[in-house]
């Protein structure tokens, strides 16, 4: 029996909810609200749903004792970003959010995985770590699943392949800092940058620098055009999930703890690393170029910063 509980039912909570039905993702699935009538009405809306797809998944809303024997909780709660706001802006308000999360979720008994996707996530991530207390194997992030799925759908089509064949990666923060560490990105076997100087009629090094920068700032993009961002990110959750129940050992770049790795300690940032019903088996560390570890350095600095700035 595969359950989940979603503490959340925003926008983003339920487009994971509503493709976590669509693909059949677990036996069971838990809604939780601050707002329990939300949390009802999306249940009661989803279970009307059941008779048109595959799945026999029981949904319903629930409290946080419902977290007791759960696989994974799904943290998606929190204020949304603005138009304009800067996802460290929301730090401090989603930090007493987590508060009255993260608390519950562990005096329920829970021993199972957290999934965070509330911005800013990695510093969230590492907040859901610092109030649990539970191994850092088994609490982590989005990350940059959701960019690095992004800038492969880019990739491919700059290209003309298969994203699927694409293999890079973004790193660091989601948001402001991240990077594509170009020295390790492929088209199927062949790095780009080779790529790029053997057709140089073809393929420009400013065209693969525009793409980063509109990987890097997609979220405010679709934030000014439509005022959320909530499919990409619902389907992401869902192939994390997916890693976890199905214990996949799926490479995917989620904020956990680089614990050591890259020379840090304590940071939670993107960075790919092997998925499996464990949660995090272990981080793949990447032989970054001086100028990418550099980069990677800032990043790091800056969520170190935002951490110091909340009191826990």
């Amino acid at each position: 029996m595969k359950k989940i509980v979603l503490v959340g039912t925003g926008m983003v909570g339920m487009s994971f909810a509503y493709a976590s039905l669509n693909q059949n993702l677990c036996d069971e699935l838990v809604l939780i609200d601050i707002n329990k009538e939300r949390a009802i009405g999306e249940a009661m809306d989803l279970n009307h749903g059941l008779a048109f797809s595959s799945s026999s998944m029981k949904i319903y809303s629930g409290e946080y004792t419902d977290c007791s024997n759960a696989d994974i909780v799904v943290i998606c709660a929190g204020a949304p970003q603005k138009s304009g706001e800067k996802r460290p802006e929301l730090l401090k308000k989603n930090t007493e959010v987590f508060k009255s999360i993260v608390a519950p979720v562990c005096e329920s008994g829970f021993k199972g995985i957290f999934l965070v996707a509330t911005n800013p996530v990695d510093v969230m991530t590492r907040v859901t770590a610092k109030i649990s207390g539970f191994p850092k194997s088994r609490v982590f992030g989005t990350g940059t699943t959701l960019d690095s799925a992004r800038l492969r759908y880019l990739l491919g089509d700059y290209f003309g392949i298969n994203p699927r064949s694409v293999h890079a990666y973004v790193m660091g923060e989601h948001g402001d800092t991240e990077f594509v560490p170009w020295s390790q990105a492929l088209l199927s076997t062949k790095l780009v940058d080779d790529v790029l100087q053997d057709n140089p009629n073809t393929f420009k090094k400013r065209d693969i620098e525009r793409i980063e920068a509109e990987v890097r700032n997609s979220a405010y993009k679709i934030i000014d055009a439509k005022g959320a961002t909530y499919y990409g990110i619902g389907m992401a959750i869902v192939q994390i999930c997916r890693a976890i129940l199905q214990n996949e050992n799926s490479v995917l770049t989620v904020s956990c703890c680089l614990n050591g790795c890259y020379n840090q300690e304590k940071i939670y940032a993107g960075t790919p690393a092997i998925i499996n019903q464990s949660g995090v088996k272990s981080l793949i560390e990447l032989s970054l170029t001086d100028t990418e570890m550099k980069k990677l350095q800032e990043s790091c600095d800056v969520l170190g910063d935002y951490f110091k700035s909340i009191k826990l």
